[in-house]
Parts: C-alpha cells; structure tokens; sequence
C-alpha cells in the first residue's frame, strides 16, 4: 500500500490522482482543516469519474509531528511519497518551518525504518543546492545558512533526515523540484502569480529561476519509484526563464498587458520594509523576505541532464504548454 503525505496540496493532489488512475491502493495524509474539497476539484480538472477516485483514497488525518495518528496511517505501508510541508520565507515563522520540516520529516523517516518501508520519495526544492554562476546541477553543494531563505534551511534540515534513511537501510529518492506550475491554488505558492498578474501586474524583476509543470514532477516522482533507482537526488527543471518571460506568458494567455516596469533594488527594499510593518501593524503573513528578494534579482542556471540520462523516456512539458493549460482552469 501507499502513503502519499501532504495529499491536499499541488503536487500531493495531483500525484494522488496519477496513483488512482494506476489503480493503485492509497492512502494519503491531510491536516487538521486541510480543504479535500479542492482535491476533488483538481481531479474533475482530469477526470469526468472525480468522485469515484477520490473515493478510492483512504483518507487520515494526521499532522507531521502527531505521531499516534502517523503511527496509524503507516500500518500496512510499503511505499511512501513524502509531499508534505510547510512553505514560507518570513523569518517569524522558522520555529513552523523547523517543526514541519526538518522534526516532521524526521517522524516519516524513523517510521518508515521502524515499518521496514520499501521506498521512500521526498518532495525537496533547487533552493537546497548551492549557486554557481553558470550552471547548477545535483552536485552544486549547499554554502552555509548566510543569506539563505528560512524555507530553504528547512528544507535542507529535511533532506538530511532522509540521507539518515538510507544511511539506515531505506532506500530513498529526492527530487529537487523548480518553482512548480499548475492549477487549483491561486492564492499561494506560484498560483498566487496568476492571481497578481490578472490584476495587470506592471512591475517584474531581474532574475532567472527554473520552472516545471506538477504533472512533470508527479512523472518524474512515479517512474523513480518504479525503477531500480536508489539514493539518488534529481533536479527537476523544464526550463530557465526570466522572471519577465514568465510573467509575460501568463498575462498573454491570460489576455492582460504584460509586466513592463523593472523592479529596481531601491523599489524592492520599499517593498521590503512595506511588508514588514504590513504584518506588524495588521498581522498579515509575510510575503517578501531579504533573503527571497536576493532570489529574486539573481540569475539561476539549472541543469536537468542527470534525469534525463537516468530516465531514457522522460520528457519535459514545454512551460508555455503548462501556463496554458493552467490558465484554462483560472478563475
């Protein structure tokens, strides 16, 4: 049996439906107030039969770190895809990120060892590999916490418990996904740029970073799981685009005008300070981070060689096909 973690979020929704449709027995994980309903939107974007393979899911309610409840959902378990997370930069909310991360993903590994799990799939991020100025591959190794994202430290704190896994005899996978693409959450993670771009968007930074589509990553995910593969980490990027490349794709499908002001450093630090005393004085979530601003005026490269030598008849979605596709279920 399965256990897919995280099952109400992008990529745990739409692995759920690609093990479902494989006739699959699955369990899946969810939190405490966790939208299921959205699931099922996510599977009618697919399927006319969206209710019937939900139903085919067995549902169980169980926080990382409750362990009597995670305890339960492993019974009868043999293979795992740990989706599950907890995504912010705001610095605030690390003691979050540490908990759900790092302590939580640390639950899934000593579980599986204690339940002799056959597999495990960990769903990380390119934000725990290093930079290099011309191309970041698998081998570009993390360079210290300074100047690093909360989310990204937590990430690689996580990354850690599952090379712990294997160092205990389970054999594991990690993907190192882009910044992920796909429809039904449009008011967080890249869902919330579709969102920001409709509402005519004018400013864009700099930078570059790595895109893929989630049907891409669940893809990538199944077949690693499938194949003799073991202990191995992949990035998984189907395309370097500027940040103005991509905006722009999304506002032409869309039909609004594309982002034609540069975010120049002084504007982002405004912003900066802006979000700040925006969620000191009113109490809303962080969205910009000095960390994440830097992220966002840098230029990344990477390298998706190694998945495509390991994996001879995986290819990649063209981003503007995904962006497409997206913005057909955008509302």
């Amino acid at each position: 049996m399965i256990l897919v973690t995280g099952g109400t979020g992008l990529v745990g929704s739409h692995l759920l439906l690609k093990l479902v449709q494989q006739k699959q027995h699955i369990r899946a994980t969810y939190r405490k107030g966790s939208d299921l309903e959205r699931v099922k939107t996510i599977f009618s974007y697919h399927s006319k039969n969206s209710d019937s393979l939900y139903k085919a899911i067995e549902w169980i309610e169980a926080d990382l770190n409750d362990l009597p409840n995670l305890t339960l959902a492993f019974d009868k378990i043999t293979t795992v895809y740990h989706c599950a997370a907890y995504i912010s930069f705001d610095p605030s909310v690390y003691k979050i990120l540490r908990d759900t991360n790092i302590i939580g993903t640390a639950n899934i590994v000593n579980l599986c060892i204690e339940k002799k799990v056959q597999k495990l799939c960990h769903v990380s991020s390119v934000a725990t590999l290093g930079y290099a100025e011309d191309v970041i591959t698998e081998d570009t190794h993390w360079q210290g916490n300074h100047n690093q994202s909360v989310y990204a430290i937590s990430k690689y704190g996580a990354e850690m418990e599952i090379w712990r896994a294997t160092q205990e005899g389970i054999p594991a996978i990690i993907v190192n996904p882009g910044v992920i693409i796909g429809p039904g959450f449009w008011n967080r993670g890249s869902g919330l740029l579709f969102k920001i771009i409709s509402k005519k968007q004018s400013y864009f930074t700099k930078g570059s970073t790595g895109f893929i589509g989630v049907d891409d990553v669940t893809q990538a995910m199944v077949d690693l799981m499938a194949s003799k593969i073991e202990n191995q980490r992949y990035i998984l990027v189907a395309e370097n685009l500027s940040h103005r490349e991509f905006m722009t794709n999304i506002a032409n499908q869309l039909g609004v005008n594309p982002p034609t002001k540069l975010a120049t450093k002084y504007s982002l630090c405004l912003a900066l300070y802006l979000d700040y005393f925006q969620s000191k004085l009113l109490g809303k979530r962080r969205r910009l981070s000095k960390a994440l601003c830097q992220t966002l005026t840098k230029t990344y490269n990477f390298s998706s060689k190694k998945i495509k030598k390991d994996l001879k008849t995986f290819e990649f979605t063209p981003i503007s096909q995904v962006i497409e596709q997206s913005c057909q279920h955008f509302f």
